[in-house]
């Protein structure tokens, strides 16, 4: 087998790097320190530390998004309007085939993950395109067909809530906490079934003015 080539060096580097630190705590050159390689490296095959993360996300997230495409492709190729739980099944699924329990590579995914919802650098929501935008746009417009009561801001919140859920839940079967059993399919029902019933909520009442 062939060693790893430079550039795919610095791709695992950044992703450990970034997952665990976000995009300003993982420095220039702890992440070339790491893959071996020498400070110029990620200006010749990125072009920029930003580039460089968005290649990262990329690698990581874009088998997903492919997956939860698919999915969706063949729940609407039996029915125009798919129940919530096989909706959630078909867009959280995927997260789980990524993040493997007591796997690294898995853990590194959630924890990443993770960094992309929560890190507050800009350059952490600019590596989206435009099959990102398209997969997200075709679960609001199916949950919202399922879901007609909620208000398109309360779908995607809840839409995101899948995102967390399914990585914390990875994270901590990693670190070794006893919230989930090690094997995939199990914590996938679970999470199935906990998500589904929590997007098939009763929309948010407005708060009641005060006196």
């Amino acid at each position: 087998m062939a060693p790893p080539d430079t550039r795919s060096q610095l791709l695992d580097a950044a992703e450990q790097l970034f997952a665990e630190h976000g995009f300003r705590g993982a420095s220039v050159r702890a992440i070339t320190e790491l893959a071996g390689a020498n400070l110029a490296a990620i200006g010749y095959h990125f072009g920029s530390k930003a580039e460089l993360l968005a290649a990262v996300v990329r690698r990581v997230v874009e088998p997903i998004i492919a997956a939860q495409a698919a999915g969706l492709d063949r729940l609407l190729a039996r029915t125009p309007d798919p129940p919530v739980a096989e909706l959630v099944e078909a867009f959280a699924g995927p997260l789980f085939d990524a993040m493997l329990a007591g796997d690294e590579g898995g853990a590194r995914t959630s924890r990443l993950i993770m960094r992309i919802i929560g890190d507050p650098a800009e350059e952490m929501r600019a590596w989206t395109g435009s099959a990102d935008a398209a997969v997200r746009d075709r679960y609001l417009a199916a949950f919202g067909r399922a879901l007609p009561g909620l208000s398109a801001a309360e779908l995607w919140f809840r839409i995101r809530g899948i995102l967390a859920v399914a990585a914390v839940d990875r994270v901590e079967v990693y670190n070794g906490q006893p919230v989930s059993p090690a094997a995939g399919e199990p914590a996938r029902r679970w999470a199935i079934t906990f998500l589904a019933a929590a997007m098939s909520a009763p929309p948010t009442l407005p708060s009641s003015p005060g006196p």
